[in-house]
């Protein structure tokens, strides 16, 4: 059973990088629900619903030919939650790199239902400033 769970995570992540790297925003109804949450930090307030989603990740991306690298890993399985670690690396001029935890939690069609990011990179301060 975990061995099931993990490799239609794996897939869904797979997924995932698959929509960001294609043109337009189609593939996001196969990821997420009509109704799905997406919160690019902890603390941001999520985009609510698939609208929302589309214009953020229209927002957020320079488009098909973005060049990046991304690795992940899935660090734990609960019921409908998964943890991934992610990380990218973009290929501009500025060589951005990230890592991150992802939380998503599935529906029962296996498309994601909530998405929440704890995006790291270099530089960043560990503890807010006192």
């Amino acid at each position: 059973m975990v061995e099931a769970a993990h490799a239609s995570i794996e897939e869904w992540v797979e997924d995932y990088e698959r929509a960001w790297r294609a043109a337009g925003t189609e593939a996001l109804r196969e990821l997420f629900t009509e109704d799905a949450t997406y919160r690019m930090s902890p603390y941001e307030e999520p985009a609510m619903g698939i609208a929302a989603i589309v214009e953020l990740w229209e927002r957020e991306r320079e488009g098909p030919d973005e060049p990046f690298e991304m690795r992940h890993a899935i660090v734990a399985v609960e019921g409908d939650t998964a943890v991934v670690r992610v990380e990218v690396q973009y290929g501009g001029p500025e060589r951005l790199q990230y890592r991150d935890l992802w939380i998503v939690r599935f529906a029962t069609d296996g498309r994601c239902h909530e998405f929440e990011e704890w995006p790291f990179w270099p530089g960043q301060q560990i503890a807010a400033g006192m």
